[in-house]
């Protein structure tokens, strides 16, 4: 059984793997840190991705080494075809993001990741303090489906066909995801 974004892919074809990222960052983008850091990694993930939370790890660590100097962007990318439950989870980032919750969302959707029924969904909510009326209607209505439909094609776009996918400082990362090898991407992007 093919799901939508399945579907998307054979529509434009086999993604084509780009060297750079495509589309830049974009206001409805979740983004955290200065645009002015030195190292912007751009993620496109899946909370049901064991490597996508093994770079989640990564990313923290880098986030208390640099600090300032690293921006980080976070696109959705569920593969509903093997990770059933990413989309919910997508969207329950995004109905917590609504609320101004994404990252804390974010954090608890990778930290539990195979707790990602709707069940433990509205734990995380109820634990983030959120409007569990609102909450739960975003998730019954799909508020955020479209939402999230919209940066799997913009994944697509960018020649990502697997989890995770990630630019940094707009160059594809095709080493391991490690620090030392992510920041050797961007040293050489900058040099």
């Amino acid at each position: 059984m093919s799901t939508p974004q399945d579907e998307l892919i054979l529509e434009t074809g086999t993604a084509q793997q780009l060297s750079h990222l495509l589309l830049p960052i974009q206001p409805d983008d979740h983004v955290q840190g200065s645009d002015q850091a030195r190292l912007t990694l751009v993620e496109y993930g899946d909370y049901q991705c064991p490597p996508c939370a093994d770079l989640f790890v990564t990313i923290e660590q880098l986030h208390q080494k640099l600090a300032d100097d690293v921006r980080i962007v976070y696109r959705h990318y569920p593969l509903s075809g093997s990770h059933p439950l990413a989309q919910v989870a997508a969207e329950s980032a995004e109905a917590a993001g609504a609320q101004g919750k994404f990252w804390e969302m974010h954090e608890l959707l990778f930290a539990h990741q195979k707790e990602l029924a709707e069940k433990f969904l509205e734990d995380f909510a109820e634990k983030l303090t959120l409007d569990m009326d609102q909450f739960r209607k975003d998730l019954k209505d799909r508020t955020f489906e479209a939402r999230v439909r919209e940066d799997f094609k913009r994944g697509v776009a960018n020649g990502v066909y697997g989890t995770p996918g990630l630019f940094v400082n707009g160059v594809r990362h095709n080493g391991s995801f490690d620090a030392e090898s992510i920041l050797a991407t961007g040293a050489n992007e900058n040099a």
